[in-house]
């Protein structure tokens, strides 16, 4: 136990971090605080000297504002110092004899376990050894997956699965990667990645040992990842620096890759031995100018021993120490290619029980369960909606093509309510009305905020004979009450009449109340709160009528929509299309990018200087936007993007294509003329025309009204228009 601990972290006061500590101290409200904080570009190691710089509306701050001033000369004071004291993720020292002997130890808050004063790298100078033990949720999805998959394959008499066994060259897992549908593969589901995939085309399990490896800063910065594509793809000439070398490079087509290489080249050209090869390896790792200067040497001189020529050798060790900086350990590399090629075989065979595995690892992180559902759609999986009699508390497969929604992917169910109504479920069959599940479950663990959010999340929806949300959750309050006073009677041994408590003798709702149902708007936003995405629909959906009319198309066919000569082009198609807010993203001080998303789709969309800074207080998350602009084939998803040059918010697009008004009427009389002519009169200043519409048993008409009567063809209009007592409904026309 002396032995052995976890090592410290050093957190510091970052650029963004510093701003918001100052701001704290010194009483600052939050919002004004967070408004500089996020001025702060998001640039790795960027200091705020060099923000400053970057980002003109923040140094329009710090020269006119005197509370912003105040803050972030105090930030600068004090950036970079140590902020606070962590422990490292993984790593763990192993020491020969009790630790105190080589490091001093410090103890975490609340004595929870002792760590190393020495940071990582300090333990390392002194001679320690650090081990890292990574715990990989991967590991746990694909335990998830196997077992669903293989108590399904055990009851129809076919074998279980062993990863094991698996074939390494499995057609349908590489042409999974292959189309880029990595989203959930391990170490292969990022836009970076994907578009790396998408050049590489890897075609063997080796291939997704060099992914690995490749996608790393130094390779991607040095060049090395075009040489290695260009040169699979024969683009490039495959060349060895000496033919003895060509059976360890062959497999990475010259280029070296591996850690491993460099011990290699180095015992076959220099004479190495494994151990000091490894130590030749370690010194062109930490670019250490006195090791290397004294291992050049020692290769050069062992080469020519062996009749290399004394240039060549120099050149050849020069290029070992160009991509050992840049080298990867192929171990490590395999090891998590062989994790990727397992998942990615899980998805290509078994898609439901793999994305409903994946779903239930991530139900705590909103962004994720909803990435993983359009990730579900994309793949043709149906997400079933929460049922009450038919989820568990994790998402699970139904079928080939179907998953459930897990419950414990709500907010505000807890886990313990969750395993309460499972076991209560398995033991005595489904519940049959919202009476019986009030009756039947414990008021002490499922709450009546638990049950509030299972009826607006529709988890009870097959609980009430209409589906009606409106009316269960005006009846939830008394299902409630009369619940915990039969469950009081029953503990207490309280009996009826005839001496007897019967199951019959539980409390039922019997005369449901008329309740007027939820809008489909009010039902998707009661899913938005409890489920924090739109399941069963989306808000977009419900204008589609309206959209169709003025956007080219929905996001889901704007490929459709792209001439077929225009597709490879940069400057990209003039379309205009809508949908909701999903993600905002700064880039610094040029402009920034949105994800917008329908019914249908998504797409992402890009805002660069001028037209950030003419919209941006348009992007809000969650807001309806119309954007015009130029789609494009994009590089990296695979799909399309946008660049705008227009935002609108959905009530001015509206305005801006409508025609005119179409209002039906349910019977004109003499006040008619005054009523639309007061209505009108907050909005004269447009062009749309009015068409009336009027019907009786012997006569249907429409007219079309001059000129004189033409007003702005407005949302708001409409929502006039329909509180008159003789319109019976009002409309835009496009």
């Amino acid at each position: 136990r002396d032995q052995v601990s976890q090592i410290i972290t050093y957190g510091s006061m970052a650029a963004k971090a510093v701003v918001r500590d100052c701001g704290r101290v010194l009483g600052s409200g939050y919002g004004f605080v967070d408004s500089i904080a996020k001025l702060v570009p998001m640039t790795l190691g960027i200091t705020l000297q060099d923000a400053l710089k970057e980002e003109p509306q923040l140094k329009q701050r710090y020269d006119e504002e005197e509370d912003t001033r105040a803050i972030l000369d105090l930030a600068m004071s004090l950036e970079g110092l140590k902020r606070n004291a962590g422990k490292h993720a993984g790593g763990v020292v192993i020491a020969p004899s009790p630790l105190t002997d080589f490091t001093p130890l410090f103890c975490e808050a609340g004595g929870g376990s002792m760590v190393t004063q020495f940071d990582k790298d300090d333990v390392e100078t002194i001679g320690l050894v650090k081990f890292d033990f990574l715990g990989l949720r991967t590991l746990t999805i694909i335990d998830w997956a196997l077992k669903t998959i293989n108590a399904a394959r055990i009851d129809a008499g076919d074998e279980p699965i062993d990863l094991e066994k698996l074939p390494m060259d499995d057609p349908a897992a590489f042409k999974l990667l292959q189309s880029c549908r990595t989203t959930a593969v391990f170490q292969l589901e990022s836009r970076g990645m994907k578009d790396l995939i998408r050049k590489l085309v890897p075609d063997s399990f080796d291939e997704i040992v060099a992914l690995v490896a490749l996608f790393r800063p130094g390779p991607l910065e040095s060049g090395m990842v075009g040489d290695y594509i260009d040169r699979k793809h024969g683009r490039s000439v495959v060349r060895y620096p000496h033919p003895a070398l060509e059976h360890i490079l062959k497999p990475t087509y010259g280029v070296i890759l591996y850690q491993e290489q460099v011990m290699q080249i180095a015992r076959e050209l220099a004479g190495y031995t494994l151990g000091s090869a490894d130590i030749l390896r370690r010194a062109m790792g930490k670019k250490k100018p006195a090791e290397m200067a004294k291992q050049r040497i020692i290769f050069v001189e062992g080469a020519m021993e062996r009749g290399v020529d004394e240039d060549l050798a120099n050149l050849i060790f020069d290029q070992m120490e160009t991509f050992a900086g840049y080298g990867f350990n192929k171990s490590h590399s395999a090891a998590y290619a062989l994790i990727a090629y397992q998942t990615a075989w899980l998805k290509a065979h078994y898609q439901s029980e793999f994305m409903a595995a994946v779903l239930s690892s991530d139900m705590d992180t909103t962004d994720k369960v909803d990435e993983f559902i359009h990730e579900c759609r994309e793949l043709g999986l149906e997400v079933l909606p929460p049922d009450i009699n038919s989820s568990r508390h994790a998402f699970r497969a139904v079928d080939d093509r179907t998953v459930r929604y897990g419950l414990g992917a709500l907010k505000g169910v807890g886990h313990a309510a969750i395993d309460m109504i499972e076991k209560e479920r398995d033991a005595n069959g489904p519940f049959s009305d919202l009476s019986d599940f009030c009756n039947r479950i414990d008021h002490h663990k499922v709450n009546k905020r638990a049950m509030d959010v299972l009826v607006r999340s529709g988890a009870l929806d097959k609980l009430d004979p209409d589906g009606n949300r409106a009316r269960m959750s005006n009846e939830l309050p008394e299902a409630i009450h009369a619940a915990e006073q039969y469950q009081r009677d029953k503990e207490s041994g309280q009996v009826d009449m005839f001496g007897s408590f019967a199951e019959s003798s539980a409390p039922h709702i019997t005369d449901h109340q008329v309740v007027r149902p939820w809008t489909r708007l009010q039902e998707l936003q009661a899913e938005k709160d409890t489920l924090g995405l739109y399941l069963t629909g989306h808000p977009v959906e419900l204008q589609a009528e309206d959209l169709s009319r003025f956007t080219t198309c929905t996001l889901a066919r704007v490929g459709d929509r792209m001439p077929a000569e225009s597709r490879g082009r940069r400057s990209g198609t003039p379309m205009v299309l809508a949908g909701m807010v999903r993600t905002i993203r700064r880039r610094g001080n040029r402009g920034g990018f949105i994800a917008l998303e329908d019914h249908s789709g998504r797409i992402e969309a890009s805002l660069f200087d001028d037209a950030w800074t003419l919209y941006a207080e348009l992007l809000n998350k969650d807001e309806i936007l119309v954007l015009e602009g130029r789609v494009a084939s994009d590089d990296f998803s695979g799909g399309y993007r946008m660049t705008v040059q227009k935002v609108m918010p959905l009530s001015d697009a509206k305005a801006r294509f409508a025609k005119g008004v179409q209002i039906s009427l349910r019977g004109p009389d003499e006040t008619l003329c005054s009523a639309l002519q007061s209505t009108f009169v907050p909005y004269r200043d447009g062009s749309g025309k009015i068409w009336l519409n009027y019907s009786n048993a012997r006569a249907r008409a429409r007219l079309e009204l001059g000129d004189e009567w033409n007003v702005k063809a407005c949302e708001e209009l409409v929502a006039a228009l329909s509180e008159l007592e003789m319109v019976s409904d009002a409309r835009l026309v496009y």
